[in-house]
């Protein structure tokens, strides 16, 4: 009989809706920065910093193309041992692209951004469509769990 393992004190999901306004996008980010730290999760510093830029591109996403069609927005971190998957919700039935890269262009790099970060960290992402007729940018990105400490070697050994 094999027994799992009680989920971890940082583990759970966690959600909490926004207005689709230029403000949730520094509030947001901080929000799940201070979740992280909250929830003790440990995340290396580069994983985290990746975590916060992803949720700041997918508000910045639905404020400036949604917003109109969804005055609100619903950002939901789930954290367990091997996975961070964050997620920006509207209710807006346009389905965002990645665009491709054009240097000329001072702007809409924010999905190739968000695409680019979670290839590089092993993740994946994708759109889904709600019920309700909106949908779902999600990114899952793996972490190795928190660190596993060995035993101090005996100094007196040889």
């Amino acid at each position: 009989m094999t027994r799992e393992d009680p989920p971890a004190e940082y583990e759970g999901v966690w959600r909490f809706t926004a207005p689709a306004s230029d403000a949730s996008v520094p509030r947001a980010r901080h929000a799940v920065r201070d979740l992280l730290e909250r929830q003790g999760v440990p995340v290396h510093d580069d994983l985290a910093q990746g975590v916060l830029l992803i949720v700041s591109e997918l508000v910045t996403n639905v404020v400036r193309h949604a917003a109109l069609l969804s005055p609100e927005l619903a950002v939901e971190v789930a954290i367990d041992r091997g996975w961070i998957r964050v997620s920006v919700e509207d209710n807006h039935p346009y389905r965002p692209k990645a665009l491709e890269r054009n240097y000329a262009q001072t702007g809409g790099r924010g999905l190739l951004l968000v695409r680019e970060i979670t290839a590089e960290a092993g993740g994946v992402c994708d759109v889904e469509h709600t019920a309700s007729g909106g949908k779902v940018v999600w990114v899952a990105l793996p972490w190795a769990g928190p660190p596993v400490t060995s035993p101090r070697p005996d100094p007196s050994a040889p």
